[in-house]
């Protein structure tokens, strides 16, 4: 499972990004690996999109990549509080951590500094 940060789906989603091209061979380049994004991530993916009234087509483009939306399990309050305590990551990456951690899933995307994280934390990335 590859747990996408927002970054990795809204450069796929927007032809426009400086990622784009990259989130696009990312993408690809693992197609037989389970995609899946916290619920958060998914909710940041959809801003742009639902601010320019394009939010279904970015829903079925979401849908055809096979993103999962994943939960992020008990006690999900308490697990994101000590992430954020113990890693000083903004609450949305601490999403993207918990997802990979509860999923088993490594972790894509555009932010060094969170793929840094997720390493010392012990979750592989893409």
């Amino acid at each position: 499972m590859i747990v996408l940060d927002a970054s990795v789906l809204i450069a796929h989603l927007d032809s426009n990004d400086p990622h784009h091209a990259r989130g696009r061979a990312m993408l690809e380049g693992n197609a037989e690996t389970p995609l899946g994004a916290s619920e958060i991530s998914l909710a940041e993916t959809l801003v742009a999109p639902a601010r320019a009234g394009r939010l279904d087509d970015a829903r079925e483009a979401l849908e055809q990549l096979g993103v999962t939306e994943l939960g992020l399990g008990v006690d999900a309050s308490v697990r994101l509080a000590r992430l954020r305590a113990e890693t000083n990551r903004k609450l949305p990456d601490c999403c993207v951590l918990l997802a990979a951690q509860e999923h088993q899933g490594m972790v894509a995307s555009f932010d060094a500094d969170l793929t840094r994280t997720a390493r010392e934390l012990g979750l592989a990335s893409v």
